[in-house]
C-alpha cells in the first residue's frame, strides 16, 4: 500500500484552532461496524453507546512543557528546544531549531536554574541534550516551557491544563493522547455510575507519532519507538473483561498501541513495560481491542492507517469525508469518533 492511499481532502478552516468549553461538548461521530451505521451526536451522548460492564483504557501520560528556549553561551543566538524523548535523567533528545547553528559541544542556557551541552547529533537531525540544574528538573519545567502545541495550531495556549486530560497523572509525553481531552470528570462519574469501568495504561506519546511518512510505500516507514507500561492490575482488569465477553474500548490510538503491544495471538495481555515501535495498518487483525474512541487524524499519517485497519480503509476514507461535509473540526482540539 502506498501512502497516498490514505490521502482524504480537508479544508484548512477545519482544522480546530482550539478547545471547545465544556470539553465533552465537542462533536462526536459514531459508526457501527455491524449495522453499518453513522451517527451524529455530542460526546456527552457517549453514555448512550456503552454498556454495563464496558472497560473503557485509557492513557494516564502527562504531557511535558517540552518547548523550552536557549541562548548559546558562545554568540547569544536564540535556539528554541522541543524534548523529544528522555533518555536518562538528565539527557534527553530533542528537536532544536534552527539546527545548524547547534553542534556537539555546544553550550546553552535556558534560565537561571537550567543550562545544557549538545553532546550528539542524530542521523534524523535530532539533538541529545545532557542537562544541568538546581532543583527538580520536571519543576524547572513547569515554569520555563511552553506546551508542545501541533504545527498546525497557530495560537497561544493561555491554560496549559486544556491540553491535558483530567486523569493525566505520569509525566512524560511530548503531545498529548487527544482521545482523551473529551471526557470531563462528571462523564466519567456518570459512566462510572452505569457500570462501565476503566483501566489506565501508559504511553509516553513522542513526536514520532506525529512525524509524517515519507516512504510512498508504507511498509517502509519506521516508527520512532514510545515508552509504554501495562502494570498487572491493569492487565487482569482486560484480560477479565475479555473472558467475561465484555468490551474493550481503547480510547485513542496511544492505547491501542499499549494492549495491541501487549498481547498474544489469543487476544491476552501480559504486564511489562518498555520501548514499542508497532506500527498498525491494513490488513492488521486487532487482538484485544474491539471498539475505539479517537479524534479525526491527519491525511496520509500513521493514525489514520491504524483507524483504516479497523473500520477498513475504504470506510475510514468515505467516514472523513462525511465529517468533512458535515463540518466537523479535526485534530488534536478536533471532535471525536466512536468506532464500535
Amino acid at each position: 500500500m502506498n501512502k497516498s492511499d490514505f490521502d482524504y481532502y480537508l479544508p484548512k478552516e477545519l482544522i480546530a484552532q482550539k478547545p471547545v468549553e465544556p470539553r465533552d461538548s465537542s462533536r462526536l461521530l459514531t459508526y457501527d461496524r455491524a449495522t453499518d451505521t453513522v451517527m451524529h451526536k455530542h460526546f456527552y451522548d457517549l453514555p448512550e453507546f456503552l454498556r454495563s460492564g464496558d472497560l473503557l483504557v485509557i492513557n494516564n501520560t502527562r504531557v511535558l512543557p517540552a518547548k523550552i528556549h536557549g541562548i548559546k553561551t558562545d554568540t547569544g543566538a536564540d535556539i528554541t528546544f522541543l524534548l523529544h524523548k528522555r533518555i536518562d535523567k538528565d539527557t534527553w533528545e530533542t528537536l532544536c531549531r534552527p539546527a545548524k547553528r547547534v553542534k556537539i559541544g555546544t553550550r546553552l542556557e535556558f534560565s537561571p536554574e537550567l543550562s545544557g551541552e549538545i553532546v550528539a547529533v542524530g542521523a534524523d537531525g535530532a539533538r541529545t541534550v545532557r542537562f544541568e540544574y538546581d532543583g527538580v528538573f520536571e519543576e524547572i519545567l513547569s515554569k520555563i516551557g511552553d506546551m508542545p502545541l501541533p504545527h498546525y495550531i497557530h495560537g497561544e495556549l493561555k491554560d496549559k491544563e486544556r491540553y491535558q486530560t483530567v486523569y493525566a497523572k505520569e509525566t512524560g509525553s511530548a503531545a498529548a493522547p487527544t482521545a482523551g481531552l473529551h471526557f470531563t470528570e462528571r462523564l466519567m462519574r456518570e459512566l462510572s455510575d452505569a457500570g462501565v469501568r476503566f483501566a489506565e495504561v501508559l504511553l509516553h506519546v513522542g513526536l514520532g507519532t506525529f512525524l509524517p511518512v515519507k516512504t510512498d510505500e508504507i511498509t517502509e516507514h519506521k516508527m520512532h519507538s514510545e515508552y509504554y507500561c501495562l502494570d498487572e492490575r491493569a492487565a487482569d482488569e482486560i484480560n477479565r473483561a475479555k473472558a467475561e465477553g465484555r468490551r474493550v474500548i481503547a480510547v485513542g490510538t496511544t492505547s491501542v498501541r499499549v494492549l495491541e503491544s501487549c498481547a498474544d495471538c489469543d487476544g491476552r495481555v501480559r504486564a511489562g513495560s518498555g520501548e514499542t515501535s508497532i506500527f498498525i495498518y491494513p490488513p492488521y487483525k486487532f487482538k484485544v481491542v474491539d471498539a475505539l474512541i479517537t479524534n479525526f487524524h491527519l491525511p496520509e499519517s500513521t493514525l489514520v492507517m491504524l483507524v483504516s485497519a479497523f473500520v477498513g480503509r475504504e470506510k475510514a476514507l468515505e467516514i472523513y469525508k462525511t465529517a468533512v461535509e458535515e463540518r466537523y473540526r479535526f485534530f488534536s482540539f478536533g471532535d471525536a469518533c466512536f468506532f464500535r
